[in-house]
């Protein structure tokens, strides 16, 4: 059984304030079977500000509910967020691979803002920006939402550097590499999120710098240039050297197209190499009202160390 207990303030600025409690339980969990909600009402496993309620009354901003679910289930993910640095406002965290960052449409409780918001004095707890899920590193959270309000817009100046590493297939040819193209997707892709370097779309750029190479394998640093979706993942499978564990960019994208008609094999698995793609955030220079801070995570996941012992890179 799982216990649900927030208060009444996420989505009311989209709607009214009043809504209908089985609307909101169905936005909080939204894989959850309607007849489930109906269990709850009707089992009285639900409360409104600590009273018991078995009716779908309405419900407004500011009110606590709580209600509880029988064998609720999310996929496993990796919940070991660690806090990285604390400013008077900013948190930056690790966020594990494999754990999302908000909710999604398989995962509602274990999410990394959700974690952060149980797991610390930070209750209302807001996002800045976001991290795929697959890709670990650094993630900048603010302590409520209007500070959240005031920093979104201010995230170009405030994030100043943002490096990633990654664990890329084969040697460059280059040690550094000042980048710039357009990106976009492409109509006929079988693949429809997937970005390509294309004549046309959004600018692009990423200064990389390999660190090392060790037989097939390379790490590269990658200094953030801007921030487009996909950028090092399609700009490094561009170049030839897509990361490893890349389940788009990586082996033409046979895995995320068999993953899509359920097809993946043991051997398909063994293809990948690892269960996530080894992309991380290592490090984030934050310029906060004219005071500069330097983030680094060192935080390597267990798989990036696994294949880096495996294949005689130091990491």
């Amino acid at each position: 059984m799982i216990l649900i207990n927030q208060a009444f303030n996420e989505i009311v600025h989209q709607r009214h304030h009043l809504m209908l409690l089985k609307t909101y339980i169905e936005f909080c969990m939204p894989t959850i079977e309607l007849s489930v909600i109906d269990e709850i009402l009707l089992n009285s496993q639900c409360k409104i500000d600590g009273v018991v309620v078995n009716t779908n009354t309405e419900i407004k901003q500011g009110q606590n509910i709580c209600w509880s679910v029988v064998e609720y289930f999310e996929p496993d993910v990796d919940i070991n967020w660690k806090l990285l640095w604390e400013g008077d406002e900013i948190l930056a965290v690790h966020k594990p691979a494999n754990l999302p960052v908000h909710k999604t449409t398989r995962n509602v409780i274990n999410t990394l803002v959700k974690l952060v918001q149980r797991e610390s004095n930070f209750s209302d707890a807001h996002l800045l920006h976001r991290l795929d899920l697959d890709t670990s590193g650094i993630v900048l959270l603010t302590k409520n939402k209007e500070q959240a309000q005031y920093w979104q817009p201010k995230l170009a100046a405030l994030m100043q550097k943002k490096v990633y590493k990654a664990i890329v297939y084969g040697k460059p040819n280059w040690q550094e590499l000042d980048f710039e193209c357009f990106l976009n997707t492409k109509q006929d892709s079988d693949i429809r999120c997937k970005m390509y370097v294309c004549d046309t779309g959004k600018q692009s750029g990423t200064f990389f710098k390999v660190l090392q190479t060790c037989g097939d394998y390379s790490i590269i640093e990658c200094h953030l240039k801007t921030g487009r979706k996909h950028q090092l993942r399609a700009h490094l499978a561009h170049l030839g050297h897509p990361i490893v564990g890349d389940k788009i960019y990586a082996n033409n994208g046979e895995y995320y197209l068999k993953r899509l008609n359920d097809e993946i094999t043991e051997l398909d698995e063994l293809k990948l190499k690892t269960s996530h793609h080894l992309l991380m955030a290592y490090e984030i220079e934050l310029d906060i009202n004219g005071v500069e801070q330097l983030i680094k995570d060192e935080h390597y996941s267990p798989q990036w160390i696994k294949f880096c012992n495996e294949v005689g890179l130091k990491g």
